[in-house]
């Protein structure tokens, strides 16, 4: 039994969806330990593996801990992207393989990546069949609906993705041209799951437990996956978990619980970086998150965006918690 068929043994399964500069280790780890049961990679270049660049193979490192664990790649050459998954099962033996066909940032799609590769579905095809055949290890991918309103149509994507050997599909249901703009249209969901034998897992629209209960009934899907909702809120897992097993769904955590979090992050950040100024600077955007909400959250953010240590983070936090102190009283 390989993994993907471990995976949907039991539970539907929760996963964490690969976002670039937020799905690191650090944060993989704090998912696993609130209920994520599946975690993937930051998405990472075909061509930046092959070349053997430092910073790209910073990326494909995981910790035994965040297993099971995906690494998901992205290009547009059929040899490269077979060249590049099977040096990531030597180099890293991860779980399976993710094949981004979703990414609809400018960058990645100019060079026909990531939902670039959904205007030639004979590329798409071409790409997971060199993958498979190149790896031991499941392939599956991450797809959009489509790149357009006029080229949308996600039963016929999954369908030729499932026809070339992809072992489970992840469908966020929103066309390239939408970014992330409007509602994720989670009737297509539905369909996909109608039309395919492999699992298929949901994405799209996920911020409450009650969100990812209301998927799972309206789509059938065999999986959640849940990206945005869980940037400062890595326990939306437990939340969740929670809602689909019928449970009493946990509360927020307090500012106390909260911020404990963030450091306990932040911390890990700087392990993981070794360079704790660059590891601060880029922590800036979860510090924003993490604070989203809170009363004067705004003045506290203002504060935290100029961090350059963890001690200068801490010492703003435990201001701010202790001006709080007076008012909760």
């Amino acid at each position: 039994m390989d993994v993907v068929q471990k995976v949907f043994a039991g539970r539907v399964p929760l996963f964490l969806a690969p976002q670039a500069g937020v799905s690191e280790s650090p944060f993989r780890r704090l998912c696993r330990r609130y209920g994520a049961d599946v975690v993937v990679s930051e998405f990472v270049s075909a061509e930046g593996i092959r070349r053997g660049s430092e910073r790209t193979h910073e990326y494909l490192w995981f910790d035994e801990a965040e297993r099971p664990i995906g690494v998901q790649i992205f290009g547009s050459d059929p040899g490269g992207m077979a060249e590049a998954a099977a040096l990531v099962e030597e180099a890293y033996a991860p779980d399976f393989v993710d094949i981004n066909f979703g990414c609809p940032v400018k960058k990645v799609v100019k060079r026909n990546g990531g939902s670039g590769c959904l205007r030639d579905l004979g590329l798409v095809e071409s790409i997971i069949r060199a993958v498979a055949g190149a790896i031991g290890v499941p392939t599956t991918v991450k797809i959009r609906s489509g790149w357009s309103e006029e080229l949308r149509d996600p039963v016929g994507i999954a369908l030729r993705c499932q026809e070339a050997g992809a072992r489970m599909l992840t469908l966020h249901p929103r066309t390239r041209t939408q970014m992330y703009s409007g509602e994720a249209r989670w009737s297509e969901i539905a369909a996909v799951k109608r039309a395919l034998e492999i699992p298929v897992v949901g994405n799209g629209d996920i911020r409450t437990a009650q969100d990812a209960v209301r998927m799972r009934e309206e789509t059938g899907c065999d999986g959640l996956m849940i990206a945005r909702g869980s940037h400062g809120r890595p326990w939306l897992f437990a939340q969740c978990r929670a809602a689909l097993d019928g449970l009493p769904i946990p509360s927020e955590p307090d500012v106390q619980e909260r911020f404990e979090v963030v450091v306990e992050h932040a911390r890990n950040a700087i392990a993981f970086e070794r360079d704790e100024e660059r590891a601060m600077l880029e922590f800036r955007k979860h510090l924003g998150w993490y604070t989203k909400g809170l009363p004067d959250g705004r003045t506290l953010r203002q504060e935290l965006f100029t961090v350059r240590t963890l001690a200068e983070a801490e010492s703003m936090l435990e201001g701010y918690r202790a001006r709080l102190e007076p008012v909760a009283a």
